[in-house]
């Protein structure tokens, strides 16, 4: 049975559907008429809702490394700009960007409302502010925005990442943190605390910065930790960029290639693959192999040594870099065992340490090997590993024998700075016998002498437990190794008799006199351990050393403890303003660069909970 419909009912639904359609229509063109009538083009409202900020990340001492502060994008409507060329003119020094630029996006833009530059921090708003007093930037507006500066630039930038324009990480602790820092039912987002220490990172990227342009590198890495805690002191990755405004940076420069980037180790890896030979009991401290200049096994097999040593024992094979005392050593052992004690130092799996994007590296199963891989993996070839993996794997050697996982991130704290929950990766756990330990580190030491591979570490006054590193870089273009590209590195542990201190250097493509490791990172990590040494307090032999709580108090004139009245602020740095951005119980609007020159309420006014109090920079 069929329904044919009524065509009167039909033409009344028609009519109350076209009748609704107009009426949305209508609407459309009268909002676009207000907006295009508007004296001041379109408006946007100030940030609604809750004032709730991303939370701060500190270093270990609690110095900001990443806040929430009040920026502005800044915007033009074409219809209200008047001379083009004059607005151009006038923008030009306060954004930083060239007339013509601005001239250009102006007028070619495909809508007549666009935005010039966002995010812009406070001092150029104030200065817009100005120039709109003077009657000036017609067409111009600002849109509040909440934004994240990094007060210390471009120091461990890879590590603490950046946000986007919604504020949300975007890399680094930024990004894998999100959830702890973002603000949450209108309150403030948690504070993350890290290992880092501010001074010894600036240590670290100095040291690497020499280094780099030293040995014409593409990249440096140098990384400190203390290994009895697992806590990462430093990390400097460079080339480095600037959080605060990404778009001068590319991809190379924003690479955390301590923790993402998988190379092949090179001789530094001895110190694992002998430790474990010896650990299993397949060598013992008094074998002895025989390094006639290669390592041959049949017709097919030949790995090159960097001279014929001789006579070697497991000694002589740190001591001398002994690639073909290596790859007998690795003969005595089976494969299966091999990889087994390979991934308890953590070798093929992520460390956790808590960076976005971490590589486990590459150490294939042994059931893809050949009949080379077994000694090529012993010299620290065949196998890719992150710096961080050969920090991890070092607190096996400095530790006697227990194995601590790296971390960045110490602890989550509450605004209101109440500990939330302390952050760990994992247990420590033994992988190696604490004699096998002392053993290597005896090893490396004796490698610091005058005949040893690690000779350009060694300081005077304190024991270095020393190993070098240079691997061949795979070409791409050919598939074999590379003849002009090399990745030189040196490990040290200090003091040698019980380290609480790890240092590691890696320097990629050197192309200065030297590329060996020996050469080139050694000496470097000379110079960064005499500096280390000294700000940690890291006794020395010959030097006194005199006990104290390691707290030093330095007075500040009150400004930190606003209580019942405002202070005076006339003559404090930006720098010095910043822990007072944490306080959920004040806004403090900075204008300008330098130093406090003027405040508003004045000093002594009654201080009330919630209050605004400008302060005026130059």
């Amino acid at each position: 049975m069929s329904f044919t419909p009524d065509p009167k009912q039909l033409n009344r639904r028609f009519f109350f559907v076209f009748l609704i359609l107009g009426f949305s229509a209508l609407a459309l063109l009268i909002r676009y008429f207000v907006i295009m009538s508007s004296p001041q083009g379109p408006e946007f409202p100030s940030p609604s809702g809750s004032n709730a900020e991303r939370g701060a990340i500190l270093d270990r001492n609690g110095r900001i490394l990443a806040l929430q502060t009040r920026l502005g994008n800044i915007s033009v409507w074409r219809p209200d700009t008047g001379d083009i060329e004059a607005l151009a003119a006038d923008l030009a020094p306060v954004l930083e960007l060239p007339a013509d630029g601005i001239r250009t996006a102006i007028e070619t833009a495909s809508s007549d409302f666009l935005y010039l530059k966002k995010q812009a921090d406070q001092s150029v708003l104030q200065r817009i502010n100005a120039l709109k007093a003077q009657g000036k930037l017609g067409g111009i507006s600002i849109e509040p925005v909440m934004g994240r500066i990094y007060p210390e630039k471009n120091l461990a930038a890879q590590l603490i990442g950046f946000t986007g324009s919604s504020n949300a990480g975007l890399a680094g602790i930024e990004y894998s943190f999100d959830a702890e820092l973002a603000p949450r039912d209108g309150k403030n987002g948690n504070q993350v605390v890290l290992t880092i220490d501010t001074n010894v990172q600036y240590i670290l990227e100095d040291f690497a910065g020499r280094a780099l342009e030293e040995n014409k590198a593409e990249a440096v890495m140098l990384m400190a930790m203390d290994p009895r805690t697992g806590d990462i002191l430093g990390a400097a990755s460079l080339p480095a960029f600037d959080p605060n405004d990404i778009r001068l940076s590319d991809e190379i420069s924003r690479m955390d290639r301590t923790a993402i980037w998988a190379y092949e180790p090179g001789s530094v890896f001895k110190v694992f693959s002998i430790s474990a030979l010896l650990d299993s009991e397949a060598i013992t401290p008094d074998t002895v192999f025989v390094c006639n200049g290669q390592y041959t096994r049949g017709s097919r097999i030949t790995i090159r040594c960097l001279r014929a040593h001789g006579n070697v024992t497991a000694s002589d094979i740190i001591v001398y870099s002994c690639n073909a005392g290596a790859a007998y050593a690795s003969d005595r052992i089976g494969a299966a065992p091999f990889y087994k004690a390979l991934t308890d130092f953590g070798f093929g799996e992520r460390t956790g340490a808590g960076n976005p994007g971490e590589t486990p590296g590459y150490l294939r199963p042994v059931s893809s090997w050949s009949e080379r891989s077994k000694p090529t993996i012993a010299m620290g070839q065949e196998i890719g590993v992150s710096a961080l993996q050969v920090l991890q794997a070092s607190t096996a050697v400095a530790n006697d024998g227990t194995l601590v996982p790296p971390r960045f991130v110490s602890r989550i704290v509450s605004g209101d700075g109440g500990t939330i929950r302390e952050y760990r990766v994992s247990q420590p756990r033994r992988i190696i016998s604490a004699e096998t330990a002392r053993n290597m580190r005896t090893y490396m030491e004796e490698g610091t002498q005058d005949l040893g591979i690690g000779k350009f570490a060694r300081i005077k006054d304190i024991a270095l437990a020393v190993k070098t590193g240079t691997s061949q870089v795979i070409d791409p273009e050919t598939g074999g190794y590379s003849e002009t590209d090399y990745i030189a590195s040196c490990l040290a542990l200090l003091p040698a008799e019980n380290p609480s201190l790890v240092l590691y250097m890696v320097i990629v493509k050197p192309m200065g006199d030297y590329y060996f490791g020996s050469r080139t990172a050694a000496p470097a990590i000379r110079e960064t351990a005499e500096a280390l040494i000294d700000y940690l307090g890291i006794p020395r032999g010959r030097n006194p050393q005199i006990t104290h709580t390691g707290e030093v108090t330095i007075p500040l004139g009150g400004i930190l403890t606003i209580k019942d009245t405002i202070p005076d602020f006339t003559g404090v740095s930006k720098r010095d303003l910043a822990p007072l951005l944490l306080r959920d119980d004040l806004r403090l609007d900075i204008r300008g660069e330098g130093w406090v020159v003027r405040q508003s309420p004045p000093p002594l006014s009654p201080f009330r909970s919630g209050m605004t109090i400008t302060l005026y920079l130059e």
